[in-house]
């Protein structure tokens, strides 16, 4: 399943602090690949952040990695399955960089069904 470059368009990138301070607020889920943070925005754009920290891999070469598989699994599931209206932050985990990328997009969309906010087709 890969999303359609139109799909890809209606997602918007968080880059403020403030906005991944604020996220503190919302849901969070943990799964083998990765950990999403999820809080509801007012709007009805689907605004998405991705971090990676220095605790999960010193070396900024393997962490810029593990936020390239995010981005990817994020453009492939979040136009399909993320409901309109909410900021979602994906953290990225030791795991993340060796993960199948095909189960590293299941374990997103079983982050997304259990915190609730899996759209309803």
């Amino acid at each position: 399943m890969h999303a359609t470059k139109q799909q890809q368009a209606t997602l918007t990138q968080l880059k403020k602090r403030a906005d991944f301070l604020k996220m503190r607020e919302g849901s969070k889920w943990v799964s083998h690949g990765l950990i999403l943070q999820i809080r509801e925005n007012g709007t009805d754009a689907v605004r998405i952040g991705f971090t990676v920290t220095k605790r999960v891999d010193k070396s900024a070469v393997r962490r810029n990695r593990i936020k390239r598989r995010l981005r990817a699994a994020a453009a492939d599931v979040l136009p399909a399955f993320a409901r309109p209206g909410v900021d979602y932050v994906l953290i990225g985990r030791e795991q993340t960089a060796t993960r199948p990328y095909a189960s590293l997009c299941n374990d997103l969309k079983w982050c997304l069904k259990k915190t609730g906010f899996l759209k309803q087709e």
